[in-house]
């Protein structure tokens, strides 16, 4: 019988491979278990504020961008957030920004996020969107549609990465780069990795529309979903110590709290989100709660991501105390009306308003941070009082 020689060698490799193996696993996270979604929801203020992008920026593009990056403008607004009692802000980031010079961005969203902080404001990180032009461009952006809502914002990463799968290793840098720069920074709350996935943007850059290149709907909704579940794979190897969502926002609300009866999208965005998060437009404030309750089935702490369009009934006066009672974040669309034009509704993609419409859809505030609506302002103020 042969004789079994022990190698010290082997050993020391065997040893060494144990512990990289086990040090890995420690550094690739999992869904949070509800306790500890809870431990954290419990140590946070009722979050109160909004989509934020300063009023010289049409889109994220233009608001990152090393020649269009605006401080000093960033730095009033959020002051005046601060003022009617805000502390934490919804942000879309952008990949084309990225990849333009990846230091120099993040330095910038760390300018931003050392802005908010010095008014007592956390900011939320939302990494992709499928809203809007499919086809972003670096560079100089276009000049608003005069009187059209959103004419000038971009989806990330757009159509162009959504259908082909191979620039995806690019994407996974750029969220991974990110998400780790940040990911043990007290100034983000949350990670809010992808924007309506799967939105073909019907009205606006969809076939019917003068713009024509979005994606059939089919086709927008399956490349969407890879790139989803993609997204929650690098987040959580990253691990941040902030929690991560993904919003869901189409769908019969009946069946939200079901997840036997939700679409494939949002059957993963619920299973792999630490905190459910959600939109609701809705024009009445039963639906609203409808969609609450849904939710809650899940058991975790819930984030209203969107909310807030005037002309269609969906109010502060209406929705507000509902998300204060119910300790929901609560995070409208729009702080001061600037050239992303969404103080003119989504209907404005059909026929341009000529002229500032008597209700505006979304935002607060004008230019030089008078309020739209007094009496509005008073009415947040009332609720946000810190």
């Amino acid at each position: 019988m042969m004789k079994k020689i022990c190698n010290p060698a082997l050993i020391v490799l065997s040893i060494g491979f144990l512990f990289s193996t086990a040090c890995q696993k420690s550094l690739t996270g999992e869904k949070w278990p509800e306790e500890k979604a809870w431990e954290w929801y419990n140590q946070q203020p009722w979050f109160v504020g909004t989509n934020f992008v300063p009023n010289t920026a049409i889109n994220p593009l233009e608001m990152w961008q090393a020649e269009t990056f605006d401080p000093v403008t960033i730095d009033r607004e959020l002051r005046w957030s601060a003022d009617l009692g805000m502390n934490m802000h919804r942000v879309f980031l952008h990949n084309l920004v990225w990849e333009q010079d990846n230091e120099a961005f993040l330095d910038r969203v760390d300018q931003f996020l050392t802005i908010a902080d010095q008014h007592g404001i956390k900011t939320m990180l939302v990494l992709f969107d499928d809203v809007w032009d499919p086809l972003p461009q670096s560079g100089p952006q276009r000049e608003p549609v005069a009187g059209r809502h959103n004419s000038g914002w971009v989806q990330s990463p757009g159509r162009l990465y959504l259908e082909d799968s191979t620039k995806h290793v690019k994407l996974e840098t750029y969220v991974k780069s990110v998400m780790r720069r940040f990911k043990n920074d007290p100034r983000v709350s949350i990670w809010d990795i992808y924007n309506e996935p799967g939105n073909s943007n019907g009205g606006s850059y969809g076939a019917t529309s003068e713009y024509k290149t979005e994606l059939p709907h089919d086709d927008k909704l399956r490349y969407s979903l890879l790139l989803v579940k993609k997204c929650f794979k690098w987040a959580r190897e990253v691990n941040p110590s902030q929690p991560i969502t993904m919003g869901i926002w189409e769908g019969n609300t009946d069946t939200w709290g079901s997840p036997d009866k939700l679409s494939e999208l949002n059957r993963v965005m619920i299973e792999n989100s630490d905190i459910v998060s959600f939109h609701t437009y809705d024009s009445k404030a039963e639906d609203v709660e409808r969609k609450i309750t849904q939710l809650k089935l899940y058991g975790r702490p819930i984030m209203c991501t969107e909310y807030m369009a005037r002309s269609n009934q969906n109010t502060f006066y209406g929705v507000l105390p509902i998300l204060k009672r119910e300790k929901i974040g609560a995070m409208n669309w729009g702080l001061v009306a600037g050239k992303t034009n969404t103080i003119y509704p989504w209907s404005s993609w059909d026929k341009a308003f000529e002229r500032e419409p008597e209700v505006w859809f979304h935002d607060i505030l004008r230019v030089d941070g008078t309020p739209y609506d007094t009496a509005e302002v008073d009415f947040i103020k009332s609720l946000t009082r810190r």
